[in-house]
């Protein structure tokens, strides 16, 4: 996976570990779609958004879960810290 801005271990049949490192160019954090809905878990995040199309970036919180619905445009904003997110995706 050397063309995305993190890495990622498969730990369940739809279950996701991802880590961003705090160190990547915030130009490599572009808008995008995924083809499935989404659960994600912040694992650990210090100043990490995540932000929804036609919405304002909301700051990632330790523990909580964020959905995102399948071609819903997204888009992270870089924290301070390395981001690690438990994703599930829904088929």
């Amino acid at each position: 996976m050397d063309d995305f801005p993190f890495k990622e271990k498969q730990i369940g049949k739809s279950l996701f570990l991802r880590e961003f490192d705090h160190n990547v160019d915030s130009e490599e954090l572009v808008w995008h779609q995924d083809r499935e809905d989404r659960d994600i878990k912040v694992v650990n995040s210090a100043g990490w958004l995540l932000q929804l199309d036609e919405k304002l970036p909301v700051f990632l919180k330790e523990g909580e879960t964020y959905h995102v619905k399948a071609y819903t445009w997204h888009r992270l904003i870089k924290g301070k810290s390395n981001l690690l997110l438990e994703i599930k995706k829904h088929d």
